[in-house]
């Protein structure tokens, strides 16, 4: 069986209606969205930069402990891969966010 068979034989549903997808159909859409974290860097004054920061760096060390590996990455950076049958699609586009 090649590739394009098994994609084919594969069952994939809607995330939002649970609708059945059939691939090579072109009855569906797949959303990939990435979310990251701000990556612009501190506003820094002088006085910061002559702070002694290391509570401030022990605590949130501490605190950085208390997390798994994946809560941890998931503060920085997300990757999402969904499907959506035409009409939720047509739904969501409209109000990704709502």
């Amino acid at each position: 069986m090649g590739d394009h068979e098994s994609s084919a034989d594969s069952c994939l549903f809607c995330a939002r209606c649970a609708a059945e997808l059939h691939p090579g159909r072109g009855d569906f859409y797949i959303i990939r969205i990435e979310a990251l974290a701000d990556p612009t860097p501190p506003d820094l004054s002088a006085e910061d930069l002559h702070r002694d920061h290391r509570e401030q760096i022990e605590r949130l060390v501490r605190a950085m402990r208390e997390l798994s590996e994946r809560e941890l990455m998931d503060q920085v950076y997300r990757r999402f891969t969904f499907h959506l049958c035409g009409t939720c699609y047509r739904d969501w586009v409209e109000n990704p966010a709502g």
